[in-house]
């Protein structure tokens, strides 16, 4: 082959491809595993994928929560039992919209706000109903196609846990359960990413088959999506550059202190 034949591609327009926003985000379907475990990785959590047994797993860096996906059960969030906080875990179907699971996700990766938790109140400011409906709190969108409930022990044997999920015209889509010693900064994590308006990108051939949902063509550079996806991952791994930073400075000043006290 020629050089001129094999640099031939270099300088030339690249196609734009089809692309749909999709809302409400909570019908918009699975979407790219890579949104979360992409994030992971630069996030600093380790890729113990080959290891597991299953198609997409990170372990925290200190070891203490895993995050899993693997059909046909789906994304899997497991948190071990730290001090006053016992263990926990998150369940979510395959069809839950990527955005929604890095809602949970996401939050793993960033220190906690010193704001008490509220998980109804990111659906309240969207307009969401909250209500007491036999004895279970439970919140519905404005279009009544998804849920979010606290379940209550029944008394016969079922624990208390938390429930979310959403439906179309055809029946169940995707569900969220979490036992009720999930830590509610995540659960309002989610409940944020949910109650979103924002429209989330899906690919031609990637759009459920629904009347439920409104979709608008956009015609989107591979560049773009590439920076879009880049940015997301600069401000994982920013993020964890300063947590770090932070923490070598505290061992620093410790050890520093140590030494003093022993002179």
């Amino acid at each position: 082959m020629s050089k001129r034949a094999q640099w031939s591609g270099w300088g030339q327009a690249q196609q734009a491809q089809q692309h749909y926003l999709v809302e409400p985000r909570y019908l918009a379907g699975g979407g790219d595993l890579r949104h979360v475990g992409e994030y992971m990785r630069a996030s600093g959590w380790k890729d113990i994928t080959r290891h597991s047994g299953t198609m997409l797993a990170f372990d925290s860096p200190d070891q203490m929560v895993r995050v899993a996906y693997q059909p046909p059960g789906g994304w899997q969030v497991h948190g071990a039992a730290r001090g006053h906080q016992p263990a926990w875990q998150v369940t979510l179907t395959p069809q839950t919209p990527v955005e929604i699971v890095a809602g949970l996700t996401d939050a793993l990766t960033k220190p906690r706000s010193a704001h008490a938790p509220n998980v109804w109140a990111p659906l309240t400011e969207k307009a969401w109903s909250v209500e007491l409906q036999d004895g279970h709190f439970v919140a519905q969108s404005p279009d009544r196609h998804a849920v979010v409930q606290y379940v209550k022990s029944d008394g016969n044997g079922s624990q208390e846990h938390w429930w979310v999920g959403a439906r179309n015209e055809h029946g169940p889509v995707w569900n969220v359960q979490a036992t009720a010693s999930t830590p509610l900064h995540l659960m309002q994590s989610l409940t944020t990413a949910m109650s979103d308006p924002e429209p989330v990108m899906r690919p031609l051939g990637h759009v459920p088959l629904s009347n439920r949902i409104r979709v608008t063509s956009v015609s989107v550079l591979p560049d773009q999506l590439g920076a879009w996806q880049q940015a997301r991952l600069s401000a994982a791994r920013a993020a964890a550059w300063s947590r770090n930073w932070v923490s070598s400075r505290a061992r620093t000043g410790a050890k520093a202190s140590g030494y003093a006290r022993t002179r």
